[in-house]
Formats: structure tokens, C-alpha cells, sequence
């Protein structure tokens, strides 16, 4: 089982950005302990880390020849890129939309996610370990998927 772990703008400033926010863990930090819980699941994960909306757009585009599931935190592009809505709409893989902040509790303009009702679901606020349950749902949800 392969599965695409997808970061959008200014997460490579994680640690740096916002620390009372985000957290004081960077995106290296991020990638190894995602990468220990994907080898204890038995799966194997890639990172893509962008700040580009286009670049995002091609990785979705081509997940769907490679991957079986996306987790993907959009950054800002969450609250208005239809484009990445519509790329993930159209690949018709599981995605789960991950933020380390809860967005329903910050700015009014933060509150909304045009990508969210493409996914399969949604964790917030939960900081970086959002990013492991996320991948632990995902890894479960397929492998049901595939057994029935």
C-alpha cells in the first residue's frame, strides 16, 4: 500500500512559523516519525512538501497511478482553491484533509475548507499528530476497501 503524504504553503517553516500555533516540530521532523509509524503500519509513504498551487495539483493528478490515498494539508489553499478541490474530486482516491491548528476556532476566513466535503474526512487541531492518525485511519480504511 502506497500513500501520498501532501503539505501546501509555508509548512517547510514549520517550527519557525507561528511556533504557539503550529508547534516547535519542523517538517524533518514530521517526515521521520511519519515515516516510523508507516513502516510499523507495513505501508510506504512519500512526502511532497510545496508552496506552488500547481505543483499540488500535479501530485494529486498523478496519486491516482501510484497511490492508493492521499493525506493532505493544504495550508491557506484550504479555504478557497477550488482548483485542488476539483483535482482531488477527479482522481477519486480516499484523502483525508489534515491541519495542526484547529481552523473552526481561528479567523472567520480559516473556518471554512472547499476541499472537505471531496474528502474522505477531516482532522484538525489535533497539532502534528493529526498527521499519524490520519495515516492510521487511511491504512485501516484501505484495507477494508480491498477485503470486501
Amino acid at each position: 500500500m502506497k500513500i501520498l503524504i501532501l503539505n501546501g504553503p509555508n509548512l517547510n517553516l514549520l517550527g519557525i512559523r507561528e511556533p504557539s500555533i503550529y508547534g516547535k516540530s519542523g517538517l524533518n521532523r514530521l517526515i521521520k516519525d511519519l515515516d516510523k509509524r508507516a513502516l510499523a503500519l507495513g505501508v510506504e509513504i512519500y512526502h511532497f512538501q510545496s508552496n506552488s498551487e500547481g505543483a499540488l495539483i500535479d501530485q494529486i493528478h498523478e496519486a491516482r497511478e501510484k497511490y492508493h490515498g492521499i493525506i493532505f494539508n493544504p495550508g491557506a489553499f484550504t479555504h478557497y482553491s477550488y482548483a485542488l478541490r476539483d483535482a482531488i474530486s477527479a482522481v477519486e482516491l480516499p484523502v483525508i484533509e489534515v491541519h495542526i491548528s484547529n481552523i473552526s476556532a481561528r479567523e472567520s476566513f480559516r473556518n471554512i475548507s472547499v476541499i472537505a466535503p471531496v474528502c474522505l474526512g477531516q482532522i484538525s487541531g489535533l497539532g502534528l499528530e493529526g498527521y499519524g492518525l490520519a495515516l492510521e485511519y487511511l491504512v485501516k480504511y484501505l484495507s477494508n476497501s480491498t477485503a470486501n
